[in-house]
């Protein structure tokens, strides 16, 4: 069972209010889901919300500590508001997908493979905003993932190789992507090869169909030096691929 702010709001009530927590404040026992030997996931209200008439998917691995303390900063700020639960699910999604230099690599990057001309945008960065009804990001773990404390990057351990972790994804992302509206057409964008490769394995599955996977986009993260030459390589492929859907 997917845990979610009804569970949490008691416990996010008592952190102080502040736009940004440390470690020390939002890696406690308190928000601890689970953890085998030095994998932990913790709770952040990021991946509740679920737009059901998204036309495309961009999905990462799982929510980053910026995106985990946006998350919940938000959530504090409308908890003392007493924002009506689902209202605040909501407002944690937009202020934390992608948040931070994430967000402005991903646009950049979308725009490049021209993204935008199929919704007549004069940029992606439409779809965080006003146009954000046509998008819906998710990653394939709901929750914050950390190995030793750091961010969970999906390669050690690997993530298909991780029976821990690859139980999270059979039980909530397969669930969240069908209670979208006509899956099947929906286009898939993996935030790099991790996602990539699990995405193989669900299409081997007959989960999801080859013609959604947009292969070849890099992650986005400044810690990949390489993005901007991966995104080269692959630009024309990926135009071309998105230019042969139907995205209406």
């Amino acid at each position: 069972m997917k845990k979610t702010l009804y569970d949490y709001a008691e416990i996010i009530k008592k952190l102080p209010l502040k736009d940004k927590y440390t470690k020390e404040e939002l890696l406690i026992e308190d928000l601890l889901i689970d953890k085998e030997k030095n994998i932990e996931i913790y709770y952040a209200p990021h991946n509740e919300y679920i737009n059901p008439k998204a036309k495309v998917l961009i999905v990462g691995i799982t929510p980053g500590f910026i995106q985990m303390s946006t998350a919940i900063a938000a959530a504090r700020k409308e908890l003392e508001n007493n924002t009506d639960i689902e209202e605040i699910q909501y407002k944690c999604k937009v202020a934390g997908r992608f948040s931070g230099s994430l967000r402005k690599n991903i646009i950049s990057m979308l725009d490049e493979i021209k993204l935008n001309e199929v919704f007549n945008l004069d940029s992606c960065s439409e779809l965080f905003a006003e146009k954000d009804y046509l998008m819906h990001t998710v990653s394939l773990i709901p929750y914050p993932v950390f190995v030793k404390k750091q961010n969970y990057t999906g390669h050690t351990p690997k993530l298909l190789k991780s029976d821990f972790l690859m139980k999270y994804i059979r039980e909530n992302f397969i669930n969240e992507i069908h209670q979208i509206d006509n899956f099947e057409d929906i286009l898939l964008i993996p935030l790099g090869k991790a996602v990539e490769e699990v995405f193989c394995k669900l299409k081997d599955e007959n989960l999801i169909k080859d013609n959604q996977i947009l292969m070849g986009f890099p992650h986005p993260s400044g810690a990949n030096v390489n993005r901007l030459v991966q995104l080269e390589a692959n630009k024309e492929k990926m135009i071309d691929f998105i230019k042969k859907r139907t995205v209406s």
